[in-house]
């Protein structure tokens, strides 16, 4: 970054224009802090860039993935992924603030910044109170590039743990595509057949993808087997 004129450096320029003027490969530069013996800061951003496919690529990183662009490290590694996660944990309310959700829509705005982009699948519930205000959301079961595994048990216990009067199952599909499969649906009877006994309702099974989402409830398949609807996305 030293070739480049003063007030174009990403700090000075950010402290000049302000954030939202800088490009992606700026802000990730002043994320990344400082280059290495081969090249700036700047260069290094532009790498990592082009090797994760670009700024979306950045919510599905990991660490290994990082470390394979040279000059970025253990410390480097860390500072990308910690801004990222501030990055989600900014569009989520805090617990304290008891969300009441009357629509799918609002569970999906919820979930989608923190599970939507995930690399792996994940199965968790959203744990809701009598008026259907958020108590929790939890991630049960991380599996494979394209599969998660869950027990009706592990999903009452942690309900039960909350005093939830109601529950939504949510989890997400890596491929991108939120269409639910036939195991999904089979997994939301046997939930809905376990709730009922529980005393607690399983309301919705969400599907996240990106900007995405399939509501079970919006489709009008909560308790069938056979896949009908489409996919909503998420302004």
């Amino acid at each position: 970054m030293k070739d480049l004129a003063l007030h174009d450096r990403p700090r000075e320029k950010l402290q000049r224009l302000g954030p939202a003027a800088l490009g992606d490969n700026e802000l990730l530069a002043i994320v990344i802090g400082s280059g290495c013996r081969q090249c700036g800061a700047l260069d290094l951003a532009n790498r990592l860039l082009q090797r994760i496919g670009g700024l979306h690529g950045l919510t599905r990183t990991t660490t290994g993935e990082l470390h394979l662009v040279r000059g970025i490290g253990a410390a480097r590694s860390a500072q990308v992924l910690a801004a990222i996660e501030l990055g989600r944990r900014t569009l989520v309310r805090t617990p304290a603030d008891r969300v009441r959700v009357t629509s799918p829509r609002q569970v999906a705005s919820y979930l989608l910044p923190l599970y939507g982009s995930a690399a792996v699948e994940q199965f968790g519930i959203v744990m809701l109170d009598t008026k259907h205000r958020i108590i929790r959301a939890k991630v049960l079961s991380v599996g494979s590039l394209d599969a998660a595994v869950v027990h009706p048990r592990e999903v009452f216990r942690e309900a039960t743990t909350a005093a939830a009067a109601a529950v939504v199952l949510f989890h997400n599909h890596p491929s991108g595509d939120p269409t639910p499969s036939q195991d999904d649906l089979r997994l939301t009877v046997r939930m809905k057949s376990a709730g009922e006994i529980m005393g607690i309702a399983i309301v919705d099974h969400v599907i996240l993808a990106d900007q995405r989402y399939f509501s079970l409830v919006e489709a009008g398949q909560l308790s069938r087997v056979e896949p009908r609807g489409s996919a909503t996305p998420v302004e």
